[in-house]
């Protein structure tokens, strides 16, 4: 059997963002190269998308609303139900490594300071993930917020979003700021092993329109992320909306009853409005799929 790698990027995540997919597929191969199993190649392409500041996980995640705060969710699923996540996890480097090591508890999903703080005994080092361009982005973000400016993204998505009032339901430290919109972004590899075995991983920043401790989908099984004996499935877009729809787990329930892995990726962009964005990374044991309905930076890797 063929070895199958998929990455991507984000669903906003600029077309230019393709290459460090590309190199996070390249990642994973060297891990099945190395003997490692599914599971361990799409740890190691996500651990290196996440080491892009260009992508909103780990280095370059979004910092919320009172800019300073950064929350970050990652999570990773085998084919044998084995399954990981952290939600709200801070200052480390790869929240997808310390989602690995979750794996090896008797929880599904630690969140939180408890996160933060099992990674430190695990060893993970203090990291600041923030960027300049995080920086630049939270600036953008508020001007749209405010009416004085933003790029088209950041002011369409003000536009588009009414999820939370800002001054009523603030949790943060610093005065609150009003706000009326969500955005989130998410990286993610799902991986089929030349043994027939599945595995997916994913990251995310979170987002920058949200109240403190908000989770999104990735580190809910059977939201973000989904793996099983017919294949696997990785999304990326807005979390609420994937969350609400089960997305991974009723595109992999389609791999089970036979729909082709394209069919089933196409079946699960549709479910969404074309105002919400959504991304798929769907493997199965004869095919594999990317679909989005925005330009999504992705890759593959068959060999």
């Amino acid at each position: 059997m063929e070895y199958v790698i998929l990455t991507h990027g984000g669903v906003t995540a600029p077309q230019s963002g393709s290459e460090s997919c590309a190199r996070a597929a390249d990642e994973a191969r060297g891990a099945l190269d190395a003997g490692g199993e599914a599971l361990a190649a799409a740890i190691a392409a996500t651990a290196r998308l996440e080491d892009d500041p260009r992508f909103n996980a780990g280095t370059g995640s979004s910092l919320r609303l009172d800019g300073r705060t950064v929350e970050m969710d990652a999570a990773v699923m085998a084919s044998d139900g084995r399954f990981g996540a952290v939600a709200c996890i801070e200052r480390v480097k790869n929240p997808v490594l310390v989602a690995a090591k979750v794996m090896e508890t008797p929880h599904l999903l630690v969140a939180g300071p408890g996160a933060t703080a099992l990674a430190r005994r695990l060893g993970f080092a203090d990291h600041d993930p923030v960027t300049e361009e995080a920086r630049r982005k939270h600036a953008r973000a508020l001007a749209a917020l405010r009416g004085s400016g933003g790029d088209d993204d950041t002011t369409n998505d003000a536009a588009r979003f009414h999820a939370l009032t800002g001054t009523r339901f603030w949790n943060f430290d610093a005065e609150p700021i009003e706000c009326d919109t969500i955005e989130c972004d998410t990286v993610g590899a799902v991986v089929r092993d030349t043994h027939g075995r599945f595995a997916a991983a994913a990251s995310t920043g979170g987002s920058t329109y949200s109240l403190r401790g908000r989770v999104g989908d990735v580190p809910l099984l059977g939201a973000g992320i989904y793996a099983g004996p017919h294949g696997a499935v990785a999304a990326t877009g807005v979390g609420e909306e994937i969350a609400r729809r089960f997305l991974a787990r009723t595109v992999y329930d389609w791999l089970a009853d036979g729909v082709a892995p394209a069919r089933a990726a196409q079946r699960g962009v549709a479910m969404f409005p074309d105002v919400i964005p959504v991304g798929l990374l769907v493997v199965g044991r004869s095919g594999q799929a990317i679909a989005s309905n925005r330009t999504m930076a992705s890759a593959q890797l068959v060999g």
